[in-house]
Parts: structure tokens; sequence; C-alpha cells
């Protein structure tokens, strides 16, 4: 089975490059609420998700540079992560330089043993919303889509250190937040 479905989002993708509307339908049902998620994650409003969403499926559809390299679900992630980004830059996401920032006044000492915090998922999901945007695009591509440090210094136009020191960063924050119960200082 795994080796017909490679072949019918080939064969679905083909039918969309053909004009056929109804495998249009077919790809956006399919991927509509996955990519929704992942701009959502980054851009952190609705609104601006579901703008993604639709330019994302706008330059999707037109499949120049869809060349089946990858699968097409991977191809459209990119593009969503990609416009999700843009979003942030247009509400000018600050990134911050690492010579000349703080921890937020976090000593390691001070921080919590991530083994003993036991929180729902709803209650991290809250605690990431509340992250500042830099430190929240870093967490959601590393740990929610799976990008190497390296992908993320290039995808954002910062360096890898600073990718690293965002990503240490917003897991010491987040970890701080939850066992805080909830309330960032």
């Amino acid at each position: 089975m795994e080796l017909t479905a490679p072949l019918y989002y080939d064969e679905l993708v083909a039918k969309c490059k053909q004009g056929d509307v109804q495998s249009y339908n077919a790809l956006y049902r399919r991927y509509a609420t996955a990519m929704f998620n992942t701009s959502l994650r980054i851009v952190n409003n609705s609104a601006d998700a579901e703008d993604v969403l639709q330019e994302a499926f706008v330059a999707a559809f037109r499949l120049d540079s869809f060349d089946y390299s990858s699968t097409f679900g991977a191809w459209l992630k990119r593009i969503v992560i990609n416009k999700s980004i843009d979003v942030l830059r247009r509400r000018k996401l600050t990134v911050i330089d690492i010579d000349n920032a703080s921890v937020d006044g976090i000593q390691d000492d001070e921080l919590p043993d991530e083994e003993n915090i036991k929180l729902k998922v709803d209650e991290i999901k809250k605690a990431i919303i509340k992250l500042p945007s830099g430190y929240r695009t870093v967490l959601s591509l590393f740990l929610f889509e799976d990008y190497s440090y390296s992908e993320i210094a290039t995808t954002l136009n910062i360096t890898e250190s600073t990718v690293r020191t965002q990503y240490h960063r917003a897991r010491h924050k987040l970890l701080h937040t939850l066992k805080k119960g909830g309330k960032d200082e």
C-alpha cells in the first residue's frame, strides 16, 4: 500500500497540472488543516494563518516549480512556512542578537527540572503562544516542523549560533513559564 500512495499523489498533482478542478479540491481538502496548523504555530494569529493558507495554495496550484523530487505535502509545507515567515517579517519580527541580549533574568540554577513538569498539551500550547515571536518561530520550526538549526538560520536569514541561542532561550523561557503555572513574568 505504501508503494501506491506516492503514485496516487503524483497522479493527483498531474491531474491538477491538466486543470482538473476536482483534483485541486482533493489536494486542498487533504492538506488544508495541517497547513493551517503549521502556519498558526508560526504566526500565532488565525486570520494571518488563513491568509497564509490561501496564498500558499494559490502559489502551489500554479505547480510551476513542483518537480516531484519531494511529496506535494512537503513542497506545500515549505511554501506555507516561508509565507508564514514573510508575515512575521512584515510585522517586523525581532530576533534577539545574542551579543546584546539577556536571558530575561532567568538564571540556570532557577530553571525548573524538565522531568518533573507534567502538564497537559493545552497548557503547553498556551505557554508557547505567550513566547515572543522570535522564540516561538525558532521553537516551532525546530520542534514541530523538524527543521535543523542550519535550515532555520537560512530561512530566517540569521546565523546558526543565533538560532541555537534563540532555541535554548525559548526552551528555558517556556519551561520557566510552565513552572510558574502558565504565568510569564
